[in-house]
Formats: C-alpha cells, sequence, structure tokens
C-alpha cells in the first residue's frame, strides 16, 4: 500500500505541476508563415464568441448580456492559449461549465431550444479543441493527457450525472474530438523535438567533424616537417663532431663543448622519431607521399621544394588541365619549412581544380617579394557540371594550417566568372606581417556555401565587406587563366 500511495503522491504531485501553473509558454513563429498562423486563430477566436453569444442567447435563451459575456471568455480563452495554454484551458474549462449550468435550468423547464446541444455546444466545443491543440503542442504529453483526462470527467459529471432533459447529449462526441486533438497536437510536438534534436546532433556532429579534420592535418604537417628538422639536426650534429678536427689544438673546454651539442642534436633526433611515430596511426592516409600506410618510418626521399614546381605542373597537365605558370621576382634563400608549405598549397590548389573543374584553364602565380612569397592559383568556370563533392576535408584547411604556421594567410572565393581562386601570402622568415583586411578562406572539399567552419571563411566577390585583402594582378578575362 505504501508503493501506491507513493505512487498516487508522485501523480498528484506532476498534476499539480503540469496544470496548476500560468508560466508563459508562447507558440513560436512558423518558420515559412511567421506570425500567420497567430492571426488566425485570433480571428476564429473572435468567429467563435459571436457564435457561441448567439447559441446562449438562440437555444438556451440566456440573456443577451450574459451569453456575450460567457462567449467573449471563451473566445479569449482560445487567443490566450496562443502564450499561455495552462490559463486558457482552465478559462475554457470554466465558461463551460457556468455556462452548462446555466442552460440546465430552462432545458428542465423546456424553455431552451429543443434537442439543443449539451453540455457541449458547438462553438464551445471548437474552442476547446482549439485550446487542448495548442497546449498539447507547447507541453509534455503527460500534461495534455492530463487536461483531457480533467475534460472528460468533467465531461462526465456534467451530463452522467448533473443531467439535464431536452437536450442532444455531446458529450461523447466531445471528448473522442479532444482525444483526436489531443494526439495530434502530441504528435506534432514530438515530431518538432525530434527535428531540432537532429539538427543540433548534425550541427554538433560537423562541428566535431571540422575539429577532428584540423587535427589530421596538423599531423600531416607536422610528420612533413619532421624531415625539415630532422636535417638540420643532423646538419648541427655533423658540424659539431667535425668541428674539433678543424681548429688547430682544440681546448678540452671547446671538445667538451662541441661533443655536448653533438650529443643534444642526437638526443633530439631520438625525440623526434618517437613523436613521428605518436603521430602516425596504424594506417595513416598519406596523400603527401610520406611513406606506405603502417610503415612507421619516415620515406626516404626528400621533401618537395619550389625547385619541383615545374614537375607538378606536368603532371596536372597530364591529368587534363591546361596550366599557365607566372613566376615574378627572383626567388631568394627561403627557409625549407616556407618552400615545403608553399609547394603544398599550390599542389592542393591544384587538386582542387582537378577534382571541382576538370577541364577548366588554370593559371598558377608565384610572385617573390621583399616581404614574402605570394602564390595566386586561378581556374576557370568547368567545361560541364560537376557534381558537388563533399571531400575529406583536408584541402584549404591544410592550406590554412601551412600558412598560419608560418605567419602567413591565406583567400579563396569564387571568382566572377564562376572559377575558383586560392591566394596565400608567406612571410620570408615565418614571421607574421601586420596587413589591411580580413583574413578570409573557405574550403570547398566540405562543399559549403556562404558560411564559417571552423574559423574558415568563403568569401564572394560580389561582398565589397567581405573581399579578399590582398591579391596581386587577378586574371581580367577566361581566357587568360
Amino acid at each position: 500500500m505504501n508503493g501506491v500511495g507513493e505512487w498516487l503522491a508522485r501523480g498528484l504531485r506532476a498534476l499539480r505541476d503540469d496544470l496548476w501553473t500560468t508560466r508563459l509558454a508562447p507558440l513560436p513563429p512558423f518558420v515559412l508563415l511567421r506570425r500567420l498562423p497567430h492571426w488566425h486563430v485570433i480571428l476564429v477566436g473572435i468567429g467563435l464568441a459571436l457564435a457561441g453569444a448567439a447559441q446562449i442567447t438562440d437555444e438556451y435563451r440566456q440573456g443577451a448580456n450574459y451569453g456575450l459575456f460567457c462567449a467573449t471568455a471563451q473566445g479569449a480563452a482560445v487567443v490566450l492559449a496562443l502564450w499561455r495554454p495552462v490559463p486558457a484551458w482552465w478559462l475554457s474549462m470554466t465558461v463551460t461549465v457556468v455556462v452548462a449550468l446555466g442552460a440546465r435550468s430552462p432545458l428542465l423547464a423546456g424553455q431552451a431550444e429543443p434537442d439543443a446541444s449539451w453540455p457541449w455546444g458547438v462553438p464551445g466545443l471548437i474552442a476547446h479543441a482549439m485550446v487542448l491543440l495548442l497546449l498539447s503542442l507547447r507541453l509534455p504529453t503527460r500534461a495534455s493527457v492530463a487536461a483531457l483526462g480533467m475534460t472528460a470527467l468533467i465531461t462526465y459529471v456534467l451530463e452522467g450525472l448533473i443531467g439535464a432533459a431536452h437536450y442532444a447529449p455531446s458529450g461523447p462526441a466531445a471528448v473522442i474530438v479532444f482525444a483526436v486533438v489531443v494526439l495530434l497536437g502530441s504528435a506534432l510536438r514530438g515530431r518538432r523535438e525530434a527535428r531540432t534534436r537532429l539538427v543540433e546532433q548534425e550541427t554538433l556532429t560537423a562541428e566535431e567533424r571540422a575539429r577532428r579534420t584540423v587535427l589530421e592535418e596538423r599531423n600531416r604537417i607536422a610528420r612533413e616537417l619532421h624531415d625539415v628538422v630532422a636535417h638540420h639536426m643532423s646538419v648541427i650534429s655533423i658540424q659539431a663532431q667535425v668541428a674539433p678536427y678543424l681548429v688547430e689544438n682544440p681546448s678540452e673546454e671547446l671538445k667538451e663543448n662541441l661533443a655536448g651539442i653533438r650529443q643534444n642534436a642526437v638526443e633530439a633526433l631520438a625525440e623526434l622519431r618517437r613523436v613521428l611515430g605518436v603521430l602516425r596511426s596504424e594506417n595513416p592516409e598519406d596523400p603527401y607521399g610520406l611513406g606506405a600506410a603502417g610503415a612507421g618510418a619516415a620515406p626516404d626521399t626528400p621533401q618537395p621544394t619550389l625547385d619541383r614546381l615545374d614537375a607538378l605542373l606536368e603532371n596536372t597537365r597530364a591529368a587534363g588541365l591546361d596550366v599557365v605558370a607566372e613566376v615574378e621576382g627572383e626567388a631568394p634563400a627561403y627557409p625549407p619549412g616556407v618552400q615545403l608549405s608553399a609547394y603544398r598549397i599550390v599542389q592542393e590548389a591544384l587538386s582542387n581544380a582537378l577534382r571541382h573543374a576538370p577541364g577548366s584553364q588554370v593559371r598558377v602565380e608565384v610572385a617573390h617579394h621583399e616581404r614574402g612569397l605570394h602564390l595566386e592559383v586561378t581556374n576557370s568556370r568547368p567545361r560541364r557540371p560537376v557534381p558537388s563533392s563533399p571531400g575529406a576535408g583536408h584541402g584549404l584547411l591544410g592550406m590554412r594550417e601551412r600558412a598560419v604556421m608560418l605567419g602567413g594567410h591565406v583567400s579563396a572565393y569564387p571568382t566572377l566568372h564562376g572559377g575558383f581562386a586560392v591566394s596565400a601570402f608567406l612571410p620570408r622568415d615565418g614571421a607574421a606581417i601586420p596587413r589591411d583586411g580580413s583574413d578570409t578562406s573557405g574550403d570547398r572539399d566540405h562543399g559549403a556555401g556562404p558560411g564559417t567552419l571552423d574559423g574558415l571563411e568563403l568569401v564572394f566577390p560580389d561582398d565589397p565587406d567581405h573581399m579578399p585583402g590582398r591579391r596581386p594582378r587577378p586574371p581580367t578575362a577566361e581566357g587568360n587563366r
């Protein structure tokens, strides 16, 4: 018995919390119709008030002022349900009881219209059904079922226990209509909540995918830079080992210092190998030729530099793109990291052109300035429609990570002629240089439209407020790309 009592107590507390409240629960605007359904509900409430006043006056033979007052309260309950559904339900239920009890005496005395609907008149039934619908659209199913149960109980008390005479019973039909309305409203509410949770989950999934993509790309960059750093550490080790033999009668202090330098370089190389082993997954995706999947060892071939751009362009031409290259200025002695990043940025841009604009004309500009290296890869409109490709997410994200690592920036934007351009600037010494304009970039590998993704923004050239900051001498005609 104690268990049953506790269960009943919990049920009564839940019922009190659900149906004894005045909290605000507004009906949100619809996506396409905006506030139009709200105005329709208000108009329906006014119409039901007028119809209810006519019924109370004509069928129940009540006074005009009394009928207008009760009918207005019933219509107001419909409008109030747009914002506060629980008080609206109480108001509608109270008006129904008052009207039914007021009409009972004329029905018993035979003064009312013969076969008048009782205890629910048609206008009152429709009004209460709308209140229940609006309530079930906002409140949990438990509250909707409780309101339906209370309505059915009050209907039974009025018609089954109190009763009247010379009327057409409307209680069973009203309860059926109310049950259908509550079922429909609860189903629509559940569907809306499911769609909301789905959208939230998709948003979280997209954000997590973007973060994972950035981390994977940074791992690739770190694995590539291993060779650059390892080369310098090897040179330091060898120079420290050879230096004592280049000096006549070197002191013991000099030998000890050089031996310490060599020992530190060797230990740093060992740590680099351990770090590279951590960065390599069991089966890493390796689009840059870092070695076979799962090899676990550094590749034997050196990392590419700007000297190998000609070979890259030839391979791209062999794949079906018409590539034109232009070099401005004389190339200084860039650090290996700058050369590697520049090569990879051009490689990614050409790969994107092959994937998204097959058969197009591509223009590659390499400009050597005093402050750094500027790259621009522009492709024309593709010859045929190309289906959107979601890609793996490593294209422009990788370009951005490489440029930011060196203090540079990357911009990606559609051209006015239907093509696409990627512009990048890499400082000469890898130090960030202040620049005018905003750093904007997008990731075509995601197939994204206008918007942002993990700090990357896809910019359209017809938006003057979001034009990329620097891009030297863009092509002026399709034939120049």
